[in-house]
């Protein structure tokens, strides 16, 4: 079995900042890419933010200069720090592994139950 957790969402006013952070536990091998996706009402689901294992990122046009994604290997976690937040940053976030489990020879993708974070006035 493996589980991502993840807290750290709220409300918070225009401008303000959170810290996302995601536990990844369980019966896991080795995890590839850690990162952190978000949803919002009537939209589909988009990446915010990625790190590979040796380190590579990936952001969203939105969130650029904004953001910023840390990662711990050694201990199968992975954070977001959002900065000069805008309402448009309102969603619900989702944190996302693709990791191989023991006893599994393929990668496969694993999420978060997803936290909520709303910005406004």
């Amino acid at each position: 079995q493996v589980q991502l957790v993840e807290s750290g969402g709220g409300l918070v006013q225009p401008g303000g900042s959170l810290r996302l952070s995601c536990v990844a536990s369980g019966n896991i091998f080795t995890i590839y890419t850690m990162g952190w996706y978000r949803q919002a009402p009537g939209k589909q689901r988009e990446l915010v933010a990625a790190k590979t294992r040796s380190g590579s990122t990936n952001y969203a046009d939105s969130v650029k200069g904004r953001f910023t994604i840390s990662r711990d290997n050694a201990k199968n976690t992975v954070n977001l720090q959002m900065n000069s937040l805008k309402p448009e940053d309102t969603a619900v976030y989702y944190c996302y592994a693709n990791l191989i489990p023991f006893g599994l020879g393929v990668p496969n993708s694993y999420w978060g139950q997803g936290t909520q974070v709303t910005v406004s006035s």
